[in-house]
């Protein structure tokens, strides 16, 4: 989707592994790492909408990064380093991501980033850390300009921010997925288009309708709302007059299961269809009873049939988290683990220590493009373009007032 998070190195004194660097602070105690004497402290730092409408999608991700640091302090994943969480909220805003991004750059202890959920909010902070040398890894984001350019679709790519990473897939296959399932599986052949205006949610309804119409579907109407509003009535009443099989929704889950109920309500008891941003139990929780049959896509396949996602399931469940970890869990559990990753193999190369802030920060960056493991979401790696290596993605429909996975794969286009 969006989707959004930050990390924080702060270096300090670690016996036979690491030494003091100019922006580095000293714990005497061992800060957890698991060994006496002193160690380096490396603060991951969130960002990611924690309050607000999308606050349940970014709440998990908090915890799964969460997560993520303390399996790798209870295993000392990186020899004389403590990894520690600090947690920023963006309310979904750009402008406030933006000036998270700032903030972080402005101290020269950090060395990371992870986040956010929204594209728009990635969007905003992209220029910020590029000029800073700052990686940032999102979970979520899956607008393809991101990592592509503007001009991406006519086929010209050109990767703007070496920064840059994340490990959702992207748009310009999650809605020509959805446009074949619809087409050739549900066998509906006309839609009606709405979406928010917004970064994620114009590009995912454009990716969806060129591909639908270029199967041979109909698109019967299109339209845009504003997604703070909450009375889609007009909008609700033009669909039914339609007569669309089915609606694409391009936008999140605050606006997109009113504005399902309400054209349900209308007299179109028609699915709504959307991207990974209304795959949420809050969407389910919002529209009730009109959410049942309405499908949403996901980056990736469903975390309970993967085998690498076991143990992070289970270990979230023993961790006692208030909040599920919801569409974005293993994505940015696979995130924060990719700059644990980063840091290690710049650790190594350094013979155990952290250069100075400003070419530690390159070096990290630089290690990300070469990145690789088996993670909660299986195989994780890089392209050229910052783009994750995984395409699969999957379909899931409200059954019985539960998503449930009625198609899991790769993009055939």
């Amino acid at each position: 989707m969006r989707h959004r998070s930050l990390f924080i190195i702060t270096t300090a004194v670690t016996a036979g592994a690491l030494t003091l660097s100019a922006c580095g602070s000293r714990d005497d105690n061992g800060g957890g790492s698991g060994g006496g004497g002193d160690t380096t402290t490396v603060v991951i730092g969130l960002d990611a909408p924690l309050t607000g409408d999308l606050s349940a999608l970014g709440q998990g991700i908090k915890n799964s990064a969460d997560l993520a640091i303390k399996t790798a302090n209870k295993n000392q994943e990186v020899k004389g380093v403590t990894f520690k969480l600090e947690s920023l909220d963006d309310v979904a805003q750009a402008a406030t991501g933006q000036q998270n991004a700032t903030k972080l750059v402005g101290d020269t202890a950090v060395m990371g980033v992870v986040g956010p959920l929204n594209s728009d909010v990635g969007q905003s902070m992209q220029k910020v850390f590029a000029n800073a040398n700052l990686v940032q890894v999102s979970p979520a984001n899956t607008n393809p300009e991101l990592t592509q350019g503007k001009d991406w679709q006519t086929g010209t790519k050109v990767r703007g921010f070496k920064t840059y990473f994340r490990t959702a897939t992207t748009d310009a296959i999650q809605g020509p997925y959805a446009a074949q399932y619809m087409y050739n599986e549900k066998k509906l052949k006309k839609v009606y288009v709405i979406d928010d205006k917004k970064t994620y949610g114009a590009g995912l309804a454009a990716t969806f309708a060129t591909e639908f119409k270029k199967l041979g579907g109909q698109v019967v109407g299109t339209d845009h709302i504003n997604p703070d509003d909450k009375d889609f009535s007009s909008v609700a009443s033009k669909v039914a007059q339609a007569k669309a099989d089915f609606v694409y929704y391009g936008g999140e889950y605050p606006a997109g299961a009113p504005l399902a109920s309400q054209i349900k309500n209308a007299g179109a008891k028609i699915p709504t269809v959307g991207g990974d941003a209304l795959f949420s139990a809050e969407y389910i929780k919002l529209a009730k009873k009109n959410s049942e049959g309405d499908l949403a896509s996901s980056v990736g396949a469903p975390l309970e049939t993967l085998d690498t996602a076991k143990k992070f399931i289970a270990d979230y469940d023993a961790a006692g988290y208030k909040d599920a970890y919801e569409a974005y869990g293993g994505y940015a559990y696979d995130s924060t683990w990719a700059i644990i990753q980063a840091v290690k193999a710049v650790v190594e190369k350094n013979d155990g220590k952290l250069p100075e802030s400003d070419d530690a920060r390159k070096q990290v960056t630089d290690a990300m493009q070469s990145v690789t493991f088996d993670g909660v979401s299986g195989k994780v790696g890089f392209d050229e373009f910052g783009d994750t290596t995984n395409k699969q993605l999957s379909l899931y429909e409200v059954k019985d007032g539960k998503h449930v996975a009625v198609q899991s794969g790769e993009f055939q286009g």
